[in-house]
């Protein structure tokens, strides 16, 4: 017979092997529920996206029904032909494109810049001047609207692109100084060393080690700035003040102050949709060092 020790170690180990079994066993109901909730937060997410689609494709007649029908019954592609035969449409796309390629490449290099003088130069009174960089940001925005308008209205910039695209190239936004700071914080100095070893100045170190490095922080950086200046409405919509000059933010609030009525929701659809893509497609492609540069940054520092 075996002893009172014997059986309560057979017992003991008879619990195990059953916990082991039901942690094994409810993994995969774990996954499936996981996947669910996943799926069905996706599908809420995706549901305005899917109503614009489909309301940029329906009859005027269809859009004023009460009931609701997330696809037209006959799509209407002339909607988007007409909208693409518009040539206030192709000027405000275009100079879209203009304002955010200017404000991506005059930020990423001043921010970079300033960015690498924090991380990885030393120089006296650096840590004084981030503190006060940093303390820009409990100052509103709206604290500072009157009086850049009467800066850039005595440098006679009202009515052009400068105020929006010019002060990119001053560093400005010290959100992504500091996001860009503490991912290069995270690497190592050594390479710096080594470089200046083999005669690199800091502007080498910079450009050939640290912004390589940096692609994961730099595309993050790059994505916010894109989103944020391809749907701004109230800098264009404040200094650009001539039809054209007019970006695609002002082109589709113009569709919506209209005196039609009713109000032609299918062609503020369509425009919508087609000021939508660009930024689905960035995302898209630069969705891995995005993901990338946000679990990353402030590793250290």
């Amino acid at each position: 017979m075996a002893s009172p020790t014997q059986a309560r170690n057979t017992a003991d180990l008879g619990r195990q092997d059953f916990i082991r079994l039901a942690r094994r066993s409810a993994r995969p109901l774990r996954k499936v529920l996981l996947y669910t909730v996943l799926v069905l937060g996706s599908l809420f997410f995706l549901f305005p996206l899917a109503w614009m689609a489909g309301t940029s494709l329906k009859t005027i007649d269809e859009v004023g029904r009460s009931q609701l029908n997330l696809l037209p019954a006959d799509p209407q592609w002339i909607n988007y032909d007409k909208l693409l035969h518009e040539e206030a449409f192709y000027r405000a796309y275009i100079n879209s494109t203009f304002i955010v390629t200017l404000v991506l490449i005059g930020t990423v290099t001043s921010v970079s810049l300033v960015a690498f003088s924090f991380s990885r130069l030393e120089w006296k009174g650096r840590n004084v001047v981030f503190a006060m960089m940093m303390s820009t940001l409990m100052l509103p925005y709206q604290a500072t609207l009157v009086p850049q308008y009467v800066m850039f209205n005595k440098l006679s910039w009202i009515r052009t692109f400068n105020p929006i695209t010019l002060p990119g190239f001053f560093a400005g936004g010290a959100a992504l100084i500091f996001l860009l700071r503490q991912f290069m914080m995270s690497i190592p100095k050594e390479l710096d060393e080594a470089a200046m070893i083999d005669g690199a100045n800091p502007l080498q170190i910079w450009w050939l080690i640290i912004m390589p490095l940096s692609r994961p922080a730099v595309a993050t950086i790059s994505v916010f700035l894109f989103v944020g200046q391809w749907n701004n409405l109230m800098m264009p919509l404040i200094y650009l003040q001539k039809p054209a000059l007019y970006t695609l933010p002002i082109y589709v609030a113009q569709k919506l102050n209209l005196q039609e009525v009713p109000l032609p929701w299918q062609d503020v659809m369509a425009a919508s949709v087609l000021f939508v893509i660009p930024v689905l497609v960035v995302f898209l492609f630069a969705q891995r060092y995005f993901i990338e540069g946000i679990t990353t940054t402030g590793s250290k520092g």
